[in-house]
């Protein structure tokens, strides 16, 4: 009996001791929870089926977007020229298709290898001409953006083919029963695979490796500057991807689609627990992240905040997160 006890005592520790680490680890679960606490008694429309499925559709593009910025950070730089490239791919996918008449694949190709190229560009200036990965990006970001400006014309290319509204307004169903939009489905594939490239490959190693101690990692026998041009190059293809979604999604290229997105996936990389200096978090911390800043974003569109104070909260809410970032890792330094 006292054998029993003992054992369930150590089983019950364990558990709590779980449950901590897990807690340490995501920290991101507890607001994510409160604001769900938060907006289902303030918003009585927040806790249905379709207002959820319409965050997961919205979280899902922010997400993409913020698992090639993970990589990215995670090696200790940022990049924000991500959704300007999110905006010239898609117009550049919808002008293929309207004004040249190329298939949805062919142009959708083209698009995808377009936001590849400008990760390869940005990590070259970084890593073979020094220039600071800020400057670089921010150079990249005015001219993706006047690209798109140049591309439309300065308006909308609608006219779209009805073959791709699958992409992002289609869902998955059964039978007749629809279940789960496809930008979620392609959200969780994209994790499942950034989870698995992040935790279990010699790529996601050395990314931790040149994100810890980029100098140690040079001298263990890792090309960091390889690594860095890689990471951007991932940043610029999930970049693509998201083009793609976004232009099926509104039907038409937008010139300003993607606009304030880098923040947006800033918010959600930083949030789930990716160190500034790199080196540290997980992408399903970055998930969470991506949820968080979808579930505030729609609990205010629901109780009518207008949008500009939106933006207020969202700065904020990066301010915090990234202050936090700094107290933890200097607190972690003193322990040393």
């Amino acid at each position: 009996m006292q054998t029993d006890t003992k054992e369930r005592g150590v089983s019950r520790n364990g558990l709590i001791d779980g449950l901590m680490e897990f807690l340490s680890n995501y920290v991101i679960v507890i607001p994510i929870l409160l604001l769900i606490v938060v907006w289902t008694i303030v918003a009585p429309n927040f806790m249905t089926y379709s207002n959820w499925m319409n965050i997961l559709r919205q979280v899902s593009m922010i997400a993409i977007l913020a698992s090639g910025a993970f990589f990215i950070m995670a090696t200790g730089d940022f990049d924000l020229g991500l959704a300007s490239v999110v905006g010239l791919t898609g117009c550049v996918f919808a002008k293929l298709m309207v004004n040249f008449g190329w298939s949805p694949v062919l142009a959708a190709v083209i698009a995808i290898l377009l936001g590849v190229l400008t990760g390869v560009i940005n990590g070259c200036m970084v890593t073979l001409f020094g220039i600071p990965a800020f400057i670089a990006t921010l150079g990249m970001q005015y001219v993706a953006r006047g690209l798109c400006y140049v591309v439309t014309n300065s308006y909308p290319i609608t006219g779209l083919p009805e073959s791709i509204g699958w992409i992002g307004r289609g869902y998955l169903g059964i039978g007749e029963k629809d279940l789960v939009p496809w930008p979620v489905v392609f959200m969780a594939v994209i994790y499942i695979i950034v989870a698995f490239v992040a935790a279990k490959t010699k790529f996601g190693r050395y990314v931790y490796a040149v994100g810890g101690n980029s100098e140690a990692a040079y001298l263990s026998g890792i090309n960091s500057k390889q690594i860095k041009r890689a990471v951007f190059t991932i940043g610029g293809l999930m970049a693509g991807l998201v083009g793609i979604i976004l232009t099926s999604r509104v039907s038409s290229g937008q010139p300003i689609g993607g606009t304030g997105w880098e923040f947006k996936a800033v918010i959600a990389v930083v949030m789930g627990g990716v160190s500034l200096t790199g080196g540290k978090g997980k992408p399903i911390g970055v998930a969470m992240g991506a949820v968080f800043v979808g579930i505030l974003e729609n609990g205010m569109t629901l109780l009518n905040i207008n949008s500009y104070l939106q933006q207020v909260v969202q700065g904020i809410v990066l301010v915090v997160a990234i202050g936090f970032d700094v107290y933890k890792t200097k607190r972690q330094a003193e322990a040393k």
